[in-house]
């Protein structure tokens, strides 16, 4: 991913969503914790019938990192 993609979105430890980078709270499980250090994307808009969202255990339509560091 490039660099100007990545930093424009942070990702949170605890749930692998990406958000806005001056967001302070994840909305999803509400965790402080986030990284810059991210790569892959993928965007839940049903995940109770999407095999990837099963997969990633995403329970919630959003933005997700597929790896984060």
């Amino acid at each position: 991913m490039s660099k100007r993609a990545s930093a424009r979105f942070k990702c949170c430890l605890k749930c692998k969503a990406l958000l806005l980078s001056q967001v302070s709270v994840c909305p999803n499980c509400k965790s402080t914790e986030f990284t810059f250090d991210w790569s892959g994307i993928a965007i839940v808009f049903d995940p109770e019938n999407s095999v990837i969202a099963k997969t990633l255990n995403i329970t919630k339509p959003g933005r997700y990192a597929i790896k984060c560091r």
